[in-house]
């Protein structure tokens, strides 16, 4: 199969690099020359664990361009996977996709049959404007044409998105039409029924089961997407409510933690208190979900509540600060961890971000460090005064308080003792409940966690 994949960002270009590990003919485009310099020397412009490998595998395979008309006529499937950013009103910005599709339909060939795949994330309704752009085209051009339309969303997580994309939970199909279907059905054949030998570094889960293929119409596939991630997002923003109160009442979030979610109905995941999430998906999908809302004149409540509660967990962060040092201003305060989750680079809708503003904006000297994304973050931030700390065992010395954010592997084994020698007032805000307050407090630190 003749695969063509319009975006190489984060999910364009795992989907592109898995669908070429199964022997399909990929190509993929994208606008971005700096991107595909990288791309055509074998290297990702991301970091997702495992993604270089699985790169270096099938990087002489796949082949990268900026011209959709190189590629698209040949293709048997198209897949869509530009970015869909927040317009001012939380509303997602489907300019991209609408072009993508219309450069698409200007180079098909008229005699062939095309399906083309919304992979990104989009409102409701998109699937039939994009449907009605590709028509446009056609009549401009002057030809019938012959182009099926589906929704594909992608549920991949960031640091997990090698093994999403190998071993999902469930794929996805909105259509109108069988052969839509039958041609996403047999695109997904290696994953639906994991004849694929995994690759070395990523062994197939013990317990893993076939995923299900689901069909359905376009508008609830789309809106499948947003309903995930949004039901997500509201589990975290929950534990961090019962968190808040937690710290009122003198209960602690972590036995909280595990006595709800051994509840076979509620379950363990994303059910950890801390700063609250951030990243390229639930800001946005949120948001997004209640524009569409509103243009539908409906109210979300539950949904507007559970993104205060998550933009408020980083001002409650900097009170816990402000009020373990009394001020902030000429204090020297440490963070760790900048990318929004561990295992990414990715600085998009960070909360260390916000903290760090924060802080810098009441007159604190702010030191920060993570172990991949400190040169986005240099650039996220670099109309303020930060230093970027290389060595995370020296970001300590004479700091005034220590503020985990990002909870990096790499940091659950550092020598909190050393750390808290170094400093001239030894504070641990432990903002992902990473250390054990005994530990810390034996160490040397006055322990500050999130509902503890």
């Amino acid at each position: 199969m003749n695969i063509t994949i319009i975006g190489t960002g984060y999910v364009g270009l795992t989907t592109a690099v898995v669908l070429s590990y199964f022997d399909y003919n990929v190509a993929a485009v994208d606008k971005d020359e700096g991107k595909l310099n990288l791309l055509h020397k074998g290297k990702s412009p991301i970091y997702e664990p495992g993604l270089q490998n699985l790169l270096d595998e099938v990087c002489h395979t796949i082949h990268f361009t900026t011209s959709v008309a190189d590629v698209v006529p040949d293709a048997e499937l198209i897949m869509i996977a530009v970015g869909t950013p927040s317009q001012k009103n939380g509303e997602a910005d489907t300019r991209h996709v609408e072009e993508a599709a219309r450069e698409i339909a200007k180079v098909c060939h008229p005699d062939k049959h095309y399906t083309l795949v919304i992979k990104s994330t989009v409102p409701i309704g998109t699937n039939r404007r994009v449907a009605q752009v590709v028509d446009i085209v056609f009549e401009e051009r002057n030809i019938q044409g012959n182009i099926s339309v589906a929704s594909n969303p992608e549920f991949l997580q960031e640091g997990l998105a090698l093994q999403g994309a190998f071993y999902p939970d469930r794929i996805v199909v909105g259509a109108n039409n069988d052969d839509a279907f039958e041609a996403l059905r047999r695109l997904y054949q290696p994953i639906l029924e994991q004849t694929f030998d995994s690759p070395t570094w990523l062994p197939r889960p013990a317990a893993y089961h076939l995923p299900p293929m689901m069909a359905t119409d376009p508008n609830s596939a789309e809106m499948i997407k947003y309903a995930a991630n949004t039901f997500l997002a509201l589990k975290i923003s929950y534990i961090n409510e019962i968190a808040g109160l937690c710290e009122d009442v003198g209960a602690d979030i972590t036995e909280i933690e595990r006595g709800i979610g051994l509840d076979s109905r509620i379950g363990r995941r994303f059910l950890r208190a801390g700063i609250g999430w951030g990243g390229s998906c639930y800001p946005k999908d949120t948001a997004a979900l209640l524009g569409v809302a509103s243009q539908a004149g409906y109210q979300m409540p539950i949904t507007e509540a559970a993104r205060v509660v998550n933009f408020e967990q980083r001002k409650r962060i900097v009170k816990k600060i402000r009020n373990a040092l009394k001020t902030l201003k000429g204090k020297t305060i440490c963070i760790l961890g900048l990318a929004f989750k561990p295992n990414t680079d990715d600085i998009r809708e960070a909360p260390s971000l916000d903290i760090i503003r924060q802080l810098v904006a009441e007159g604190a000297n702010v030191r920060a460090h993570d172990p991949i994304a400190n040169s986005n973050a240099q650039q996220a931030v670099k109309d303020i005064s930060v230093e970027f700390i290389e060595d995370v065992h020296l970001i300590s010395h004479n700091a005034d308080a220590l503020v985990l954010v990002t909870e990096w592997e790499t940091y659950h084994k550092l020598e909190l003792r050393k750390l808290a020698k170094q400093m001239k007032t030894p504070i641990l805000i432990d903002g992902r409940n990473v250390f054990s307050p005994q530990e810390a407090i034996a160490a040397g630190f006055h322990y500050i966690g999130v509902g503890r």
